[in-house]
C-alpha cells in the first residue's frame, strides 16, 4: 500500500518533532527559563487581555461582518474611494480604540473581509495600537516632550504612508478581491435599519471595549483617572444600551449569525495568536524577564545613533509583544541603560503596532507576501525616522 502525500507529510513532521525533542538540551537552565517564560507570557496574556480585550473585539468584528452595510465600507474604505477620505477614516477609526497590536486584529479582519481596501485596512491596523492618545500623553510626560512629539508625528504619518504604499504595491490584487466581494449576497432575514442605528450600535460596542480597557494615567490626569474610577459603571450603562438595541433592532436570525461570525473569528485568530505569544515569550520573555535572548544583548545593541542600532531597535520592537502602554516603562529603563534617542523612537514607532503574534495572524489573513511587505515597510520607515531623529541636536 502506498501512502498519500498528506500522510507522508504528517509522518515526516512527526519524525522531525521526535528528532527535535531527542536532541533538545532540556537540562540547560537558559532553555528551561525560556520555556517557562513562554508559558508565563501566555498566562499573563490570557488573564489580562483575552476577556477584556479580545472577546469584545471578536464580537465587534462579527458585528461588522454581519450587520455593517458592505457598500458603505467600500464607499468609505474601498480601494476606489478618495484617498483623503479612506485614510482619514481608517486612521481616526483605529486611533480611537487605544488597543494593543493583537486586539486590533479581529477588527482589521472584519473590515477587510467586508470590502475595505488593503491600504486603508493597513492604515487602520497600524493606527489602532500606535496612535493611542493616553500613550502619547504619557510618552511626552515620562520620556520627554521632544521624543513624545516625535512619536506622535511619526505614528500619524506612518499610518497613512504605510497603508498607501501597501495599496500601491498590491493595487491589482486588491481590485480583483473587491470584484469578488460584490458577489456576496445580503442576508434575507435582515431587519430594516437606518444607517445611524448601525453606527450607534457599533459605537456602543467600541465604547464597551475602550471602557473595559481604560487604565489609570500614571500621571495624575484628573479627567482620565475619573473615567478609570467609574469605568465599570460606564461599561454597565453601555451594556444595557447594547442589549436593548439587540432586542429592538435585530432579528433572532441576525443575532444567531452574529454569534456564529464571532465564533469563526475566534477559531481563526486565537490558535495563531497563542502560538505567536508562546514563541515571543520563548525568545524575548516578558518585560523585565530573561528568556532565550539575553536582555543585555538588546541593551548593548541599541546605544548611540548608528543605522544598525536603529534597525535593531525597530526589528526587536516589531517582534516583541507590548501590552497597551507597557512600551513606555520599558523604554524608560532602556534609556536609563544607555539607549539612544533615535533607537528609542524607532522602537516606539515599530513596537506597539507590530508583534510576532500579530504577524502570524496577519500572515494567515493576507499571506506571506503582503505580511512581509508590511513588516519591511514598518521596520525600514521606523529605522529611518529614528536615525534622522537621532541626528537632530
Amino acid at each position: 500500500m502506498i501512502l498519500s502525500s498528506s500522510e507522508n507529510k504528517r509522518f515526516f513532521l512527526y519524525m522531525a518533532l521526535f528528532v527535535g525533542v531527542y536532541l533538545c538540551p532540556f537540562e540547560s537552565p537558559s532553555l528551561q527559563k525560556a520555556l517557562l517564560e513562554a508559558f508565563f507570557m501566555l498566562g499573563d496574556y490570557a488573564r489580562q487581555h483575552v476577556l477584556l480585550c479580545l472577546v469584545p473585539a471578536f464580537f465587534i468584528a462579527g458585528a461588522i461582518t454581519v450587520f455593517v452595510n458592505q457598500q458603505a465600507v467600500i464607499r468609505y474604505l474601498g480601494p476606489k474611494s478618495p484617498p483623503w477620505l479612506a485614510y482619514s477614516v481608517a486612521s481616526v477609526s483605529g486611533a480611537i480604540l487605544a488597543v494593543c497590536s493583537c486586539t486590533i486584529l479581529p477588527l482589521f479582519k472584519g473590515i477587510y473581509k467586508k470590502g475595505a481596501g488593503l491600504g486603508p485596512a493597513i492604515s487602520f491596523l497600524y493606527s489602532g495600537p500606535a496612535i493611542n492618545i493616553l500613550a502619547i500623553v504619557l510618552s511626552i510626560k515620562v520620556l520627554g516632550f521632544r521624543l513624545g512629539i516625535a512619536r506622535t508625528a511619526g505614528a500619524i504619518l506612518f499610518s497613512v504612508i504605510v497603508g498607501f504604499l501597501m495599496h500601491l504595491l498590491f493595487r491589482k490584487e486588491d481590485e480583483a478581491r473587491l470584484a469578488d466581494e460584490r458577489l456576496f449576497a445580503v442576508s434575507s432575514h435582515t431587519m430594516p435599519r437606518k444607517l445611524w442605528q448601525d453606527a450607534l450600535y457599533l459605537f456602543i460596542m467600541v465604547g464597551i471595549l475602550v471602557s473595559l480597557n481604560w487604565t489609570p494615567s500614571r500621571g495624575n490626569i484628573v479627567f482620565w483617572d475619573t473615567i478609570y474610577q467609574n469605568k465599570w459603571i460606564i461599561t454597565s450603562i453601555l451594556g444595557i444600551m447594547l442589549l436593548l438595541m439587540l432586542w429592538r433592532w435585530f432579528s433572532k436570525e441576525e443575532r444567531v449569525d452574529w454569534i456564529v461570525a464571532t465564533r469563526d473569528f475566534s477559531l481563526q485568530i486565537l490558535p495563531l495568536l497563542f502560538w505567536g505569544i508562546l514563541l515571543a515569550g520563548f525568545l524575548l520573555g516578558r518585560p523585565g524577564q530573561e528568556a532565550l535572548i539575553p536582555s543585555q544583548w538588546v541593551s548593548s545593541l541599541v546605544g548611540g545613533n548608528s543605522f544598525q542600532a536603529n534597525f535593531f531597535a525597530s526589528l526587536v520592537g516589531a517582534l516583541m509583544y507590548f501590552a497597551t502602554l507597557t512600551e513606555i516603562p520599558i523604554l524608560q529603563g532602556l534609556l536609563g541603560s544607555g539607549m539612544g534617542q533615535g533607537p528609542a523612537l524607532a522602537l516606539l514607532l515599530a513596537g506597539p503596532s507590530l508583534s510576532l503574534p500579530s504577524l502570524m495572524v496577519i500572515w494567515g489573513e493576507l499571506g506571506a507576501k503582503k505580511t512581509l511587505a508590511y513588516l519591511v515597510l514598518v521596520v525600514i520607515l521606523s529605522t529611518l525616522a529614528g536615525w534622522f531623529f537621532g541626528m537632530i541636536p
